[in-house]
């Protein structure tokens, strides 16, 4: 018997939070596909290969929490398009994280035979790195949480 998942809406973390909203790896590959230009739910389910009712599940809810709007579809009076929000799009930063880390961490070398590379010209992507404030680069034991200071109310406000 399955148990219930623990509520993370509440949570004082960003993380615990962000991953209430995207924190199955379903999600994660449906904004994925959408970053590759996917908007329909056949495209997607066609090339996830994924339950119409989880895919359904999963798109219900990343429409609910405002990662895609829905609209109608120009081609087909009968079905609609999964669109990117502003919001959406930010995610593009925690997709190139995740891809990075797993092209070093998860195949064996020459395994992976693709490469993330930018658009305009075709090289790959710089690695990501972590930058204080003034500029510095930041390793694992470099951060930490702490109380914001009075009067803000994002990270880097």
């Amino acid at each position: 018997m399955k148990g219930k998942r623990t509520d993370l809406g509440q949570a004082n973390c960003g993380i615990a939070r962000a991953l209430q909203i995207i924190g199955d790896w379903w999600s994660l590959l449906i904004v994925r596909e959408a970053f590759g230009g996917k908007q329909r739910f056949g495209e997607f389910q066609k090339s996830l290969g994924l339950a119409k009712n989880i895919l359904s599940s999963r798109l219900k809810k990343l429409v609910e929490e405002g990662i895609f709007t829905i609209e109608p579809d120009p081609e087909s009076a009968l079905s609609h398009r999964y669109v990117l929000t502003a919001k959406g799009e930010q995610l593009y930063i925690v997709l190139i994280a995740l891809w990075q880390w797993g092209e070093e961490n998860c195949f064996e070398p020459g395994e992976l035979n693709v490469a993330m590379v930018d658009t305009p010209n075709g090289q790959p992507l710089t690695k990501l790195r972590l930058l204080a404030q003034d500029g510095r680069v930041l390793g694992p034991g470099n951060f930490r949480v702490a109380p914001k200071p009075s009067g803000s109310s994002r990270a880097g406000n």
